[in-house]
């Protein structure tokens, strides 16, 4: 006879992903001692400790990350036994929760997820925006069910799908001193004031790949946000490497210049990530099968 029941796998689950007991509670709209009582109920029949307590936040052991993708997978697999046992059996429900890179999530969303909201009205989508690094370690700790970021993934544990290509620029104050260039050549860039994104941001990557091949200049200004350099260059306060998709507008409207530099290789890979131990669930499936079409 199998002693744990879902509820506990749920309560389990939920304080995995969030870190404590409270915000699970409320999550699954449970009183905080009936989600404690469910997780020392798991905890005794398994004969475990799943967390390690630190300052009123719960972390994940070795045995507990190691079940926390298993319990999500039962979890999937009873949600997709109650939709295909119910009514309406083609009709996808649950929760999806994505995370996006900074370009994807500011300026790209609409791209990523319209016709997968489209087709499946009764799916909430919780979307988490963050650069890069922070993205790929929540899809590695499961508490994201996929990602889609920018730049190179090396962790071997994860799937890495291709979505779209993309391609930086590089833009200047309509004022800059390299505006008025007929013909840019590296040379050019010497000793100019750059603006960066924040470690840990793919762009700030791609940026430090690309401006090994130029003259050195200067860091002048860390953001951790793309519209925030955006500013800082139309207000003439240094050079930045940017996606194009976010610089349409003010390029449009006048107010900063792109940089002709067909010298360097501003194009790069926009992708999916998940674990590669993570469960297929339809939910999961109709979602990829959306983006990649």
């Amino acid at each position: 006879m199998i002693g744990i029941s879902p509820r506990q796998l749920e309560v389990f689950v939920a304080i995995a992903t969030s870190g404590s007991v409270r915000a699970a509670a409320e999550h699954l709209h449970l009183t905080q001692p009936a989600a404690s009582m469910a997780l020392a109920e798991l905890e005794r029949h398994l004969d475990a400790r799943l967390f390690e307590r630190d300052r009123g936040r719960l972390h994940l052991n070795d045995r507990g990350r190691g079940l926390l993708p298993l319990a999500q997978e039962v979890l999937d697999r009873l949600r997709e036994v109650e939709r295909q046992g119910g009514k309406a059996p083609h009709e996808l429900v649950g929760d999806l929760r994505l995370g996006a890179s900074n370009t994807v999530g500011n300026y790209l969303v609409g791209d990523l997820l319209g016709a997968f909201a489209q087709a499946h009205p009764h799916v909430s989508v919780h979307l988490t925006v963050g650069n890069t690094r922070a993205i790929v370690a929540a899809v590695h700790a499961h508490a994201l069910d996929v990602g889609c970021v920018e730049g190179p993934v090396t962790q071997p544990d994860l799937d890495v799908l291709p979505w779209r290509d993309d391609a930086l620029v590089v833009c200047a104050p309509t004022t800059h001193a390299l505006t008025r260039h007929v013909r840019l050549k590296p040379a050019h860039f010497a000793q100019v004031r750059w603006i960066f994104r924040e470690p840990g941001s793919a762009t700030r990557a791609s940026t430090e790949r690309i401006l090994a091949s130029l003259p050195p200049g200067e860091i002048v200004m860390e953001l951790g946000q793309i519209e925030a350099i955006k500013q800082a260059v139309i207000a003439g306060l240094g050079v930045a490497m940017l996606p194009a998709v976010a610089v349409r507008d003010a390029v449009a409207a006048g107010r900063l210049k792109v940089l002709d530099t067909p010298f360097l290789d501003l194009d790069r890979r926009l992708s999916l990530v998940l674990s590669r131990d993570k469960y297929r669930s339809a939910l999961l499936a109709a979602f990829l099968a959306s983006v990649q079409d």
